[in-house]
């Protein structure tokens, strides 16, 4: 157990999660400027992007990359400095840390080695988008990016479509149009849907309607900026599906070539479905699957 205090005096560094301007720098709050000038290290994802930001509020404090490309190496350095006693803040390009960028795994190591992490208030996209998209805004459901290939988008949105709840995503512009299309094939062309972009920024703009609507609209429109997708969840769809219970009848083996037989999959893709499914490690059925061999 870790109980964190977070403004009792620390042992080591403080590693702070301040969120930046989604688009309109007014938006930066008087403690997030006064966090980056007092910290000892910024770790941000794009020092360029970062250093305009920086300028504009008169800030010096050094930076260091770190995006999910150099995670990996990142974090043991970051988690070194810390421990010595150094405060880091940590930014994205936009909005909070941690949503769709390595903080995530920053924030966990810190954790995991006893080092308080203190989230910042500030700007998001996906909230400033859901207030005002006229959708239902509780409860809703937070996704991001969709994957990129087709088979697992349709994949993603299937799930998805079981949801209740009004759902949040995160679209890049060149693939709106085909994201509209799968979601017309999958979510049906009435649900409705909100298209956010350019939140905060002089040509924000938001685009209300129907699937098919907005299909419309995206094909006779030239896509530009990102986009956050607010849509309307499933009247019908329920978060907890029937769950199939028939694996209780057999041994974690036969379960095991179960899966490898309906499924076509090797022992190695079996043992890690059955793990997830009875709960276990992966060790422990790996070790009941082969014990008679």
């Amino acid at each position: 157990m870790f109980q964190q205090k977070s403004f009792e005096i620390q042992s080591t560094g403080t590693l702070y999660l301040v969120p930046t301007p989604i688009g309109n720098l007014e938006d930066m709050t008087f403690r997030a400027i006064r966090t980056l000038k007092e910290v000892d290290l910024i770790a941000s994802e794009d020092t360029r992007n970062t250093q305009k930001l920086l300028n504009h509020f008169d800030v010096h404090t050094s930076q260091i990359s770190f995006h999910e490309h150099n995670s990996h190496e990142r974090i043991g350095q970051l988690i070194e400095r810390l421990e010595g006693g150094k405060d880091i803040a940590q930014v994205s390009d936009a909005g909070m840390p941690s949503i769709s960028d390595p903080g995530h795994d920053l924030v966990v190591a810190c954790i995991e080695a006893g080092i308080s992490v203190v989230p910042l208030p500030g700007a998001n996209a996906a909230l400033t988008a859901l207030i005002a998209s006229g959708l239902s805004p509780q409860p809703f459901y937070f996704y991001g990016f969709l994957p990129r290939k087709k088979k697992d988008q349709v994949e993603a949105l299937e799930e998805l479509n079981l949801r209740p709840e009004t759902f949040i995503l995160y679209e890049s512009p060149h693939r709106l149009k085909e994201v509209l299309k799968n979601m017309g094939t999958v979510l049906g062309e009435s649900r409705k849907i909100v298209l956010c972009r350019e939140l905060t920024k002089r040509y924000e703009e938001f685009i209300r309607g129907t699937v098919e609507e907005v299909q419309e609209w995206a094909q006779n429109t030239e896509i530009r900026g990102e986009f956050c997708v607010i849509v309307e969840g499933n009247s019908e769809g329920s978060l907890f599906p029937e769950e199939d219970m028939s694996w209780q009848e057999l041994t974690v083996r036969e379960h095991v070539e179960h899966f490898m037989e309906e499924q076509q999959l090797r022992s190695k893709e079996a043992i890690k479905e059955v793990a997830k499914i009875r709960n276990m490690k992966k060790q422990e059925v790996y070790s009941e699957y082969h014990e008679l061999d």
